[in-house]
């Protein structure tokens, strides 16, 4: 699918053909949305743009050495967007290419951040006389998408620890939970220092223009105090993780300490029945009261055993 912002009467324009290049004017091109292109579409806009756009495979190639690259007519920067899902959080690799005026973008899924942006576009017209805001403007959208998981991921982390405090069933499911948490956190953290890398690779590039600095110089601000939020929710991840830990381990040294003591205080009453269950004449045997006299040894040696206890604070 191919979508093309273009200006035409004071407004701004979408075609959604690859046809229709010849009838649109180069300067008059905003944006160049390609999701999930076809190879016509594709080869429709390198033509339009006289430049090569790079495939999937090239772009994750560039990513593994370098997020940012140039050429003597474009600018090549490739970044992830993070797409939360009901447990696990997954990378989505987009490609921006701008050529002069032009920003084209190369995805393969939908995001929230640019089909916010295209309605923002179509409705407010003179705010995006470029490619080079409409690049910022996703730059910016992502970011605050970015802080609003950040926070989603903040009211989890209180609710985890809520739950610690009020004593509810803490348990291995627990804290493998916390684990993916710490997991998620360390994604958008890591989807947040791309997002860093790349605006401070713009920033080096003669070709972005140096009005637009100081709105690259806000977005590095705002990702740094992100990058400080998610710190400190890590920080509260671990210390958390280890209070379920020490929990657990109370708990297993609780039941431990039953099965110890259970087993000190039915010794001495074993040891009595074993003495007198040997097969051979013992004093204290052959009488009627032989039951009786056994029976009140081992309650005896089982009290004494208890009030010990009892009286050390073990019980």
């Amino acid at each position: 699918m191919i979508e093309i912002f273009y200006k035409a009467d004071g407004q701004i324009m979408v075609s959604q053909s690859e046809t229709d290049f010849p009838n649109i004017r180069y300067d008059d091109v905003i944006w160049i949305d390609l999701f999930s292109p076809s190879g016509e579409e594709k080869r429709a806009a390198e033509a339009f743009l006289g430049t090569i756009i790079q495939s999937r495979a090239q772009a994750e190639e560039i990513e593994s050495s370098s997020r940012f690259s140039e050429t003597d007519k474009a600018i090549f920067a490739n970044t992830n967007f993070l797409i939360p899902g009901p447990e696990e959080y997954s990378m989505e690799t987009v490609s921006f290419i701008l050529t002069d005026h032009i920003l084209t973008t190369l995805r393969e899924c939908p995001l929230r951040s640019f089909t916010d942006l295209q309605r923002r576009i179509l409705a407010f017209p003179k705010i995006y006389p470029s490619g080079y805001i409409v690049f910022v403007s996703i730059l910016e959208q992502r970011i605050d998408l970015d802080a609003d998981m950040i926070e989603l991921m903040s009211k989890e982390i209180a609710q985890y620890n809520k739950k610690v405090n009020l004593g509810e069933d803490i348990n291995e499911e627990f804290l493998l939970d916390i684990n993916q948490l710490q997991e998620n956190t360390m994604l958008v953290r890591e989807n947040i220092v791309d997002k860093q890398r790349v605006i401070s690779s713009i920033l080096k590039s003669n070709k972005y223009p140096h009005e637009l600095q100081s709105k690259l110089n806000v977005l590095l601000k705002d990702i740094s105090s992100l990058i400080n939020h998610t710190n400190f929710s890590f920080e509260r991840l671990e210390y958390l993780q280890n209070t379920v830990i020490g929990l657990i381990n109370l708990d297993q040294n609780k039941i431990m300490k039953v099965f110890t003591l259970v087993s000190l205080l039915l010794m001495p009453p074993t040891l009595i029945t074993s003495f007198y269950g040997m097969n051979v004449w013992l004093p204290q045997t052959d009488t009627i009261w032989d039951w009786i006299i056994i029976l009140g040894l081992m309650i005896a040696s089982f009290l004494i055993i208890f009030f010990i206890f009892k009286k050390r604070k073990m019980l």
